[in-house]
C-alpha cells in the first residue's frame, strides 16, 4: 500500500525550520515560525501561565474526560473575552467548542462550511497565511482570493471591496481580525465598517481568524472589528488561538465560535461541531484551556496576563520601529516606510524569492521565501546586522547609501 503513495508536498515553514536546525553557523536567526521571542532568543513561558500552572497542579484535579465541547468554563470565558461581557451581546446568540488550538478551530468551521454549505466558495487573502488553503482545501471547499495590500504596501480597502462585489449570497469570507499574516497590514477602522457593510448587502458570511490579539494594538482595540463584525452580521464564525497571546504553543489551545441568527440554529451548529470533533479527534487536551480559564476567571492573574501582552506587544513594536530606522540610514527609506505601516508579529521584506535566498545563504538569516519575517523573534541587538543584511540584497543601484559600522556578532 505505501509503495503505492507518490511523494507528497512537504509544509515549506517546517522545511525552512529543519534547514535552520541542520544549519552549524553560529550567527544563523531564525525567523521563520511564528513565535514570541525575548532577548535572549528564548520563547517564554509568561509568568501568569506559570503561576496558574502550579495553582492547577495543587488542586490536582481530576483527568477525566470533559466532553466533545471541552472545557465549558474555557468557552465561556473565550465568549467574553472575544465578543464582550454582559448579557444582551452577541455572544447571547453564539456557542464556542473548545479546539486543537487556532488550526484545529479553523478545520472545524471548515467542516461545518462543507456540511451546511456545500457549494459555497470560502474567499482568502492574497497573500494569506500559509495554511488556510490547505486546511480549506482538506474540508472539500472550493477556494477563491482576493488582492489584499495596494501598489504602495498598504491595505487595498477599494480593491478588496471590489473584488468582494463577486462574493455569491452564502459565500464564505475568510477575514484575519488583526496583525494581518503574512502582511502585517490591517484595514483601518473605516474599512472594517466598510467590509461588514459589504457582508450584510452582499449576504456573505465573515469567517475570522483571530490568533494575535493583543500583539498588534492592544487588547481591546485589536479585537474591535471582531465585536463590530458580530453586531452587524446575522451569522459569523470565529477561530481563535490562545498560542501567541498566552504562549501555550506546544498546549494547543483554541475556540471555535459560531453566531447565528438564532438559538436554535445555534445549538444544531455547536452539535455540528462536536460530531465533526469527535470523528477528528475525540475532545481536545485540557490543560491549556484549564490554564486559560484560571488566568481569565482571576481578577489579579488577569491583570498580570494582559501586563505581560503590553510589554510583549512593545518590544514587537520596538523591533519594528529600530528596523525601519536602520534601513532608513541605509538609504532604504522607501522600504522603510513600507514595514513601519504594518504591526503585529509578522512583517513582509520587499524581497523577492530569489534574495531572500541570499539572505539566507550569505547572511544566516531565515524567513519565508514570500519575504516573510517574524518581527517578534529578532533580538535587539542583531537588528542593525539584519539591517545591512537586508540592505545587501535589495537592488538599490539608483538609491544612495550609507554603511553603518560592523556591529559586535554580526553575520
Amino acid at each position: 500500500m505505501l509503495e503505492l503513495l507518490p511523494p507528497p508536498p512537504t509544509d515549506p515553514l517546517w522545511d525552512l525550520t529543519y534547514e535552520f536546525g541542520a544549519d552549524e553557523r553560529p550567527e544563523r536567526l531564525n525567523l521563520v515560525l511564528g513565535v514570541y521571542r525575548d532577548q535572549t532568543g528564548t520563547t517564554p513561558v509568561m509568568a501568569a501561565v506559570r503561576q496558574a500552572e502550579i495553582r492547577l497542579a495543587e488542586r490536582s484535579e481530576s483527568k477525566e474526560y470533559r466532553g466533545l465541547s471541552g472545557n465549558a468554563a474555557f468557552n465561556r470565558s473565550l465568549l467574553d473575552l472575544v465578543l464582550g461581557p454582559g448579557p444582551g451581546g452577541p455572544a447571547d446568540r453564539a456557542a464556542a467548542v473548545q479546539t486543537v488550538a487556532g488550526s484545529g478551530a479553523l478545520r472545524l468551521l471548515a467542516d461545518l462550511i462543507c456540511r451546511t454549505r456545500p457549494g459555497a466558495t470560502v474567499w482568502i487573502s492574497d497573500p494569506a497565511y500559509v495554511n488556510h488553503r490547505p486546511i480549506l482545501e482538506a474540508a472539500g471547499l472550493k477556494v477563491r482570493t482576493y488582492g489584499w495590500r495596494d501598489a504602495e504596501g498598504g491595505f487595498d480597502a477599494a480593491g478588496v471591496l471590489r473584488e468582494l462585489r463577486d462574493a455569491r449570497r452564502d459565500d464564505v469570507v475568510l477575514l484575519q481580525g488583526c496583525c494581518h499574516n503574512p502582511t502585517g497590514v490591517d484595514p483601518l477602522p473605516d474599512d472594517w465598517e466598510a467590509l461588514a457593510e459589504s457582508a450584510v448587502r452582499g449576504g456573505w458570511v465573515p469567517f475570522v481568524d483571530l490568533a494575535y490579539h493583543g500583539l498588534g494594538d492592544g487588547l481591546e482595540a485589536d479585537l474591535l472589528p471582531t465585536r463590530m463584525l458580530a453586531e452587524r452580521v446575522p451569522e459569523m464564525l470565529i477561530a481563535v488561538s490562545c498560542s501567541k497571546n498566552f504562549g501555550l504553543y506546544s498546549d494547543r489551545v483554541g475556540c471555535a465560535i459560531v453566531l447565528g441568527a438564532s438559538g436554535q440554529a445555534v445549538r444544531h451548529a455547536e452539535t455540528a461541531l462536536q460530531n465533526a470533533a469527535r470523528t477528528l479527534y475525540s475532545m481536545p487536551p485540557e490543560h491549556g484551556a484549564a490554564v486559560v480559564t484560571t488566568i481569565l476567571e482571576d481578577e489579579g492573574l488577569r491583570a498580570a496576563w494582559r501586563a505581560e501582552l503590553d510589554v510583549m506587544r512593545r518590544r514587537i513594536m520596538a523591533n519594528r520601529a529600530d528596523l525601519t530606522a536602520h534601513l532608513s540610514a541605509l538609504g532604504c527609506a522607501e522600504q522603510a516606510r513600507s514595514l513601519a505601516r504594518q504591526k503585529g508579529m509578522f512583517s513582509m521584506l520587499p524581497l523577492t524569492s530569489h534574495q531572500m535566498l541570499r539572505l539566507r545563504r550569505q547572511y544566516a538569516v531565515y524567513g519565508t521565501t514570500s519575504g516573510r519575517i517574524n518581527i517578534a523573534g529578532i533580538p535587539a541587538h542583531r537588528i542593525p546586522c539584519l539591517a545591512q543584511g537586508i540592505a545587501a540584497v535589495l537592488d538599490t543601484a539608483d538609491a544612495p547609501r550609507t554603511t553603518l559600522p560592523a556591529q559586535a556578532g554580526s553575520f
